[in-house]
């Protein structure tokens, strides 16, 4: 059995080459989705761009995840409707549609259109189930309601959402494939270097895109964006493919897909030992483990041999809107992260996002993103 990220097991290509001299117009310390997307758009538009990454690309939480690829956000939309209002929240989700478009679009065979799958695991969600429903439907978006599932989920969960425009990733292909158009692109990309300062980044600018990882760099906001662990397995291959669409259950807390060879991807279990998840250590714990086990047992109806665990570190925040701006007090230094757990296609689109931010455009989902609202709370 492996620990090392399934989606890290993979072999990659050498990337080109840059060293650039003298200072940067940008540094961006991150090389996952969010690191990378932010430098590709800020090299395409003529900028000078450093990219400093800890270990290796894709090593944080881009390569440490399950694998969805999905529109919206953290919160249902319903709450969304609630807390922003109708426009804004209407306006976020069209945003995710149309980010995770240009991100289909850069990945090749790294992403499959397959929908996902929302399910109920009691008549308390069901109805919260039924609300979205309704809600999404009278907004314009595309949604399915489903209450005849096949078997294993018949009986089970009570029904689902299914949503067309979702998929599945594998995360770490697609982050080294957009690293490899921003080295093209003339990004200087700096592997196994930790970024300790802001003069140490040598820029007039710095991006810090590691979501939960603490980085040291965010002045007043360190430790807002708390450090949350997940926690991952893949079994071996199975030769019953039930599961290509993602699946995911009891409000986020459990999620798994199967990859076209059979493998089930499964993560989740937070809640059976919560305290003790919230922190930045990427350590596998027996309590999640175990559920997990057992869970993919039920799904199966068997024992399954587990051939990867894995776990990384997400970005919580207490209202389940992403963090994109500039950080209060700290001359030029922005942020973009704490995607609550929603970061494959959020992390892509906030990239691109503080990207065009520093080049001077002023999109009205920065003013909801603002980091300042962290030190308000």
């Amino acid at each position: 059995m492996s620990t090392i990220p399934f989606w890290l097991a993979e072999p990659r290509e050498p990337l080109p080459r840059n060293e650039l001299s003298g200072p940067a117009d940008v540094a961006v310390v991150g090389g996952g989705i969010t690191g990378c997307a932010c430098a590709l758009a800020l090299a395409e538009a003529g900028l000078r761009v450093r990219l400093f990454e800890a270990r290796e690309l894709a090593g944080g939480a881009s390569g440490r995840n399950g694998g969805f690829a999905l529109r919206g956000g953290a919160a249902p939309y319903p709450v969304l409707r609630e807390s922003i209002g109708a426009e804004r929240a209407r306006a976020l989700w069209r945003w995710t549609e149309s980010e995770l478009e240009a991100l289909a679009a850069l990945a090749g065979d790294a992403f499959r259109q397959t929908g996902s799958l929302r399910l109920a695991v009691d008549e308390e969600e069901l109805a919260e189930l039924r609300r979205e429903h309704d809600a999404l439907a009278a907004d314009g978006f595309a949604v399915e309601w489903d209450d005849e599932l096949a078997p294993p989920l018949a009986g089970r969960y009570p029904g689902a959402l299914f949503h067309p425009t979702d998929g599945v990733l594998q995360p770490a292909r697609l982050v080294r494939r957009i690293a490899r158009r921003a080295a093209e692109a003339g990004v200087e990309i700096r592997e196994h270097t930790r970024l300790e300062s802001r003069e140490q980044a040598d820029a007039d600018a710095v991006v810090v895109a590691t979501d939960g990882y603490p980085s040291g760099l965010l002045g007043p906001l360190e430790g807002l964006i708390v450090p949350t662990r997940g926690q991952v397995l893949a079994t071996e291959p199975i030769d019953e493919l039930r599961f290509e669409v993602p699946h995911y259950g009891r409000h986020g807390f459990d999620y798994w897909h199967q990859r076209p060879d059979g493998r089930i991807v499964a993560g989740g279990f937070r809640d059976v030992s919560l305290d003790s998840e919230f922190t930045a250590e990427e350590a596998l714990t027996a309590p999640v483990q175990q559920a997990l086990e057992e869970f993919v047992a039920s799904l199966a109806g068997r024992r399954l041999h587990i051939d990867y665990r894995w776990a990384g570190i997400f970005g919580m925040v207490f209202d389940f809107l992403p963090v994109v701006g500039r950080v209060p007090g700290e001359d030029g230094v922005w942020v973009a992260g704490g995607y609550s757990g929603h970061g494959n296609v959020l992390g892509f689109a906030c990239g691109r996002l503080v990207a065009r931010a520093l080049l001077g455009e002023h999109d009205p989902l920065l003013d909801l993103f603002e980091p300042a609202r962290l030190l308000a709370s």
